[in-house]
Order: structure tokens, then C-alpha cells, then sequence
């Protein structure tokens, strides 16, 4: 893989995706544009050249940062999008506790779940795109550490460590009614078990939360 500290985006076609939670047995259907997501998970040295800071418990550059909270990672979108002249796609009011989401905005940002879905799938229909000890580091497999990114197979369309690894931060709210304001994750992490690792399994967690298993990936709205 690319060892600079850019950040590559991966073209992601127009499409409809399912989505499904097993806790409440409820599946709902979302039609996308298109958009452009992280070929990786944002890296250690990513993180570092962007905000100063080195939150994670393992070190390495070329690991996914971890340790990041949901508002770690929209302060990460928001700073990056000033950096390369772009209006940020977030606006955070004082306390940090609301966050809006300014959608006409092409800077950096957190993919929806919906986003997040369609893109891991890169098209196919079954839980994983490939054979899960080829494409994912999870428990079974990763001596209960992350790995530098890019090293298993990527998916169809291109992008790396969607399953396995680290977990990864969505845009969306998972049940405002039950869980308030936690936030989806998405992917399974290196200490899951394999059930986990599948396109559909859905996670949450409070905005604030740091946990050594998450992290996140950006990305952008419209074609390149």
C-alpha cells in the first residue's frame, strides 16, 4: 500500500442498500448517490499529521488509529476539510454536543450507515466478500492486536479492512428512543469473534467514548 499520509478515496457507485437491525427485526431501504469513501481506515500517521495528537493504544504509523471517539472523529473531518480549503461538512455548536451535518458540503465527513453498507458489500449479496481469514483481522486470527492497514485482501471496489480490524464510526444515530445519542458502528474489530465480521452486524456507543477497537474512515459526498 501507499505509505503517505494522503488520504485515498475509492469511488463508490449510485445504489440502494437494505439495511437490517436484528435486535428490533426492523429492515428499512435507502436509495444513495454517489460518494467517495477512505480506501483505508484513517492511520495513525493520518491522525498525528492532522490533529498533533496520538491517542491510540498501540503504536504504529500504518495502523488504524484507535481510541478516537465519534466526536474525535468529526473534529479529525472538519480540521481536514480546513486543510485542504474545503467547507467543513459539520457544524459543532459550543458545548460540542449537537452536531449538524451541512449535507451540501463536499468536505470531509463520517459515511452514513447506509454508505457504510453499500460500500463494504461492493456488491455482492452474501455477509462477507470473501473468504473472512483472507479480507478481515479478527480474533481468530490477529493475536488480539490491530494490523497495519491494507494488509488483507480488499473487496471488490477496492477498499481494505471494511470487516476486521478496527470497528468503524457512522454518521447516524443507531435508536434514538432506546440508546439517546449513541452512534452506529460498523465492521467488527480484531477481538470479535467471526459472527462479527459481516456486512450487516450493527454496534453503538456514546459520541464520547474512546475504546481500543474503533476507529473510523471519511468520506466525501459526489464523484471526483
Amino acid at each position: 500500500m501507499d505509505t503517505s499520509t494522503e488520504i485515498q478515496l475509492v469511488d463508490v457507485p449510485p445504489g440502494r442498500v437494505t439495511l437490517s437491525d436484528r435486535r428490533t427485526q426492523h429492515s428499512w431501504t435507502v436509495d444513495l448517490a454517489p460518494y467517495r469513501l477512505g480506501t483505508f481506515p484513517v492511520t495513525q500517521a493520518q491522525y498525528t499529521q492532522v490533529t498533533g495528537e496520538r491517542p491510540s493504544t498501540a503504536q504504529g504509523e500504518l495502523l488504524p488509529v484507535e481510541g478516537v471517539s465519534w466526536l474525535d472523529a468529526v473534529r479529525f473531518c472538519n480540521t481536514l476539510s480546513q486543510r485542504e480549503g474545503l467547507a467543513p461538512a459539520y457544524r459543532l455548536h459550543t458545548d460540542a454536543a449537537q452536531v449538524e451535518w451541512d449535507t451540501a458540503s463536499g468536505g470531509y465527513r463520517l459515511p452514513a450507515e447506509a454508505e457504510w453498507e453499500h460500500a463494504c458489500r461492493a456488491g455482492t449479496t452474501a455477509a462477507r466478500y470473501g473468504r473472512l481469514d483472507d479480507i478481515a483481522w479478527h480474533r481468530g486470527n490477529s493475536q488480539e492486536r490491530p494490523h497495519e492497514v491494507g494488509s488483507r485482501q480488499p473487496n471488490p471496489w477496492g477498499l481494505y479492512d471494511t470487516l476486521g480490524n478496527v470497528w468503524e464510526w457512522c454518521w447516524d444515530v443507531y435508536d434514538a428512543e432506546v440508546y439517546g445519542t449513541y452512534r452506529v458502528l460498523r465492521g467488527g474489530g480484531w477481538f470479535d469473534e467471526r459472527w462479527s465480521c459481516r456486512a450487516s452486524v450493527r454496534r453503538r456507543s456514546h459520541p464520547t467514548f474512546r475504546i481500543d477497537d474503533t476507529g473510523f474512515r471519511v468520506a466525501r459526498s459526489g464523484p471526483s
